[in-house]
């Protein structure tokens, strides 16, 4: 006998939890539904019930919906999670996907796309539950050269939102043909062959933008052609020393240009564990400013471990000299240096240059 998934949405509003439970009851798998209105609530059903899927409201009393993800991620990472959430703000959907939310969907455009909503959620109650999957994550994973295939030969008119942390970046398709993208500062044919380098991620469909200026005129099959094909070279690389060389020149000058390209003075990358020595680019005395960054990150790690508070998303600092800003990625801890006065959003445009560190 197939057994039935396990839905919990949580939301403090207890008129939206009725009517999400009557929405979702309509799913075509016949998932059973549970609701929550606190996240206290919420954990304790997730360490008694196998939840497959847990919907998260964001503005929550106590612990919030980023706060609760974070757990979630943490503690049950074989639950899927969905935000679901009534504040349109890019600073929260960028930080719910860097704390790897599956999808992040607004209320209002829940309701005008039922339908679309209802294919997300059973492709996701539908998903392995095996960690370290790649593809983009968004009606289903697949593949971004499967996409835009599939996009264009149904003759499409739509803007692929593609999300990868808090990268984003953009391909705007009309009537099947790819019209423009925008990827890292890029645009045109350099951002498209920039973003299909990305390996994993998650898309979504936006409202056509038919008066988009075209600065992609190539058909899109020679372009995911001329990819693959770089990126088959990529995977293969010649074992000469002077191709190595190369290769890791390369990867420097476009660790360089991002540096400069966002204003900043370093930035310092430092293992959280096991082997693998600190890597700098922008500074030489690098080895103080090394240790320090490794043990803020641990202590930070401790002490979010302790107050459930998720994981880390800055440390800031300021001397006569110079902003400094610590942030942690996968295994890895980034120390990121700016100017003095350098006052634009400095926690956003550290967590994109880090994000495209290894790409």
């Amino acid at each position: 006998m197939e057994t039935r998934h396990k839905i919990l949405i949580l939301d403090d509003d207890a008129d939206w939890l009725g009517l999400c439970r009557e929405l979702l009851a309509d799913l075509p798998s016949r998932p059973e539904i549970l609701t929550a209105n606190t996240a206290k609530r919420a954990l304790a059903l997730l360490e008694t019930e196998k939840i497959r899927l847990l919907i998260s409201d964001l503005k929550m009393p106590r612990i919030d919906g980023l706060q609760m993800i974070a757990i979630v991620r943490r503690r049950f990472p074989a639950t899927r999670t969905v935000v679901l959430s009534g504040l349109e703000d890019e600073d929260y959907r960028s930080r719910a996907y860097a704390l790897g939310v599956d999808l992040f969907w607004l209320k209002v455009e829940m309701q005008r796309n039922v339908k679309l909503f209802y294919e997300c959620l059973e492709s996701l109650l539908g998903q392995s539950d095996r960690e370290g999957d790649t593809g983009f994550r968004g009606i289903q994973s697949k593949s971004l050269m499967d996409i835009i295939q599939m996009e264009c030969l149904s003759r499409s008119s739509t803007v692929l939102r593609i999300t990868r942390g808090p990268l984003v970046a953009k391909l705007w398709i009309q009537d099947g043909e790819l019209m423009d993208a925008e990827c890292e500062g890029a645009r045109g044919e350099a951002a498209f062959y920039r973003l299909l380098a990305w390996r994993a991620g998650t898309f979504e469909n936006l409202p056509a933008e038919p008066d988009r200026e075209r600065t992609i005129q190539k058909p899109v099959n020679a372009l995911l052609l001329e990819s693959a094909q770089s990126l088959d070279e990529s995977a293969h690389p010649s074992l000469e020393p002077e191709s190595v060389e190369s290769n890791l020149h390369r990867k420097t000058m476009w660790k360089l240009s991002q540096l400069t390209r966002e204003g900043a003075e370093f930035v310092i990358a430092v293992p959280l564990a096991g082997p693998g020595e600190p890597e700098a680019l922008g500074t030489q005395n690098f080895s103080a400013l090394a240790q320090w960054t490794q043990r803020a990150a641990e202590i930070a790690r401790r002490l979010g471990d302790r107050l459930e508070a998720g994981p880390l998303l800055h440390v800031a600092g300021q001397n006569l000299e110079r902003q400094v800003l610590m942030l942690a990625r996968g295994d890895r801890a980034f120390l990121v240096g700016w100017p003095p006065d350098a006052t634009e959003n400095l926690p956003e445009k550290s967590r994109k240059l880090i994000a495209s560190w290894d790409s």
